[in-house]
Order: structure tokens, then sequence, then C-alpha cells
């Protein structure tokens, strides 16, 4: 019979790391994979507020395009909206739309009837038709209508509802939807604003009024349905007016 060999622990611990496979990966490997895992963001997406900026101080620096150019800075301050909502749903980290249920969309439509028609009824002979003759003066009945249901809804809805509300509380993307509205508006309107300062208060409530809304409707109902809201609301209270 053959003695035992003596016991030697790093031999034996030795010989269980040379059969067992190596499963760690390497540092630099890891650390790859985790910086491909993150997704690319650009500056519009990671700080939105910059964007916010950039359209604010476009829209100012247009302003001498009044009153002969309105449509253009409308449409050139709107853009600049929607331009940095796309790139940041393109290359950052805004929401994805997905499918929206018909009853969101039909609490959006019903939420814009609700705060539209009271303000037709008591404001729009005195507020609301001078307001909109003032806001979007010379333009066809054609032109204000693009305007209320395309440019202004799809970029504000992407910008504020869409970016902002993602990464803000809704009471402060409601001030600051409001804030862009009257730096927009209230130079197109200069003239009949100091000269009727209750009416531009009137405006700046209503308009707070209506942001807040959509930032509520966006919140409970989803972003197509505050996108409906602000289209119907957009209709009642400065397009029929206008008729």
């Amino acid at each position: 019979m053959m003695p035992n060999a003596p016991f030697d622990p790093l031999a034996d611990a030795k010989d269980r790391s040379q059969s067992e496979p190596e499963t760690a990966e390497p540092a630099e490997e890891q650390n790859e994979a985790r910086s491909l895992a993150v997704p690319a963001q650009y500056r519009g997406a990671s700080d939105p507020l910059f964007g916010f900026i950039i359209a604010a101080a476009l829209s100012v620096g247009l302003t001498p395009l009044l009153p002969e150019s309105v449509e253009l800075r409308y449409v050139l301050a709107w853009g600049a909206l929607a331009g940095v909502s796309v790139l940041s749903w393109l290359l950052g980290s805004m929401e994805r739309i997905g499918q929206e249920r018909p009853d969101n969309l039909g609490w959006g439509l019903l939420y814009g009837v609700l705060l539209g028609i009271p303000f037709l009824v008591f404001l729009g002979q005195h507020v609301l038709a001078p307001a909109t003759e003032h806001l979007f003066p010379d333009m066809t009945a054609g032109s204000l209508l693009a305007f209320l249901v395309f440019v202004m809804p799809i970029a504000e809805t992407l910008f504020f509802r869409g970016l902002l509300q993602g990464l803000l509380q809704f009471w402060i993307v409601g001030l600051l939807a409001t804030l862009w509205n009257i730096v927009l508006f209230f130079p197109v309107m200069w003239g009949a604003i100091t000269d009727y300062q209750a009416i531009a208060l009137v405006i700046v409530i209503l308009l707070l009024i209506m942001n807040l809304l959509y930032v509520y409707v966006r919140k409970r109902n989803g972003l197509a349905a505050a996108w409906i809201c602000q289209i119907v609301t957009n209709l009642i209270i400065l397009y029929i007016p206008s008729l």
C-alpha cells in the first residue's frame, strides 16, 4: 500500500484555478460595454432649457421684422421649438410617442371644449376678437387656421409637453409656456397693450390657464390628448372670434 502524498494547499488552489474557466471580463471590455449601453445625448436633450433660451432669443431677435413680417417671425420662432424637440427625439432622451387610446383623445377634445366655450361666450366680442386681430394682423382665414391647427400646437406640444414635462414639474412647464407666449405675442400687439393694460392682464391670465390645462391633460391622458386639446382651444378661443 502506497503512502498518501502530503497535502499542499497552494498546489491544490493552483490546480482548481487552472481547471475553472475564466469568466471575468477585462475591465476595459466592461467599461466599453457600459459606454455603449448609454445613449448618446446632445446639449438640447440633457439641458432643454438651453433650447428654450435659443428659441426665445430668436423670437426677440426677430422683433425688428415687425410689423411687416409677422408670419415669418412666427414660423421661425415656432420652428426653432419644433427643431429642438425633433433633435431631442432623434438623438436624446425625449420620451417616445406610443399608441394612444381613443378615449384619451376624447378627453383632450372634451377639455378643450370645456375651457373654450365659457371664454368664447363671455369674452368673445370684447376681448378675444380684438386680441386675435392684433396677434395675427392681416392674416387670411386660411393662414390663421394653419397656424392655429398645425404650426403652433405641434411646436409647443412637442417642446413643452413632450420634452420639458418629462424633466420638470408640470406647473413649471405651464409657467415657461406662458412666458414663451408673452415673449412671442406681446411685441406684436405692443400698441394695444400699452393702451389697454386690463385687457393685457386678462390675456396673460387666459394664456396661463390654457397652458396649465395642456400640461394637466398631458399628465392625465398623454401627449396626443394635450395636442388635441390645444387645437380645439385655439379654434374656439382664437379662430371663431376672428370670423
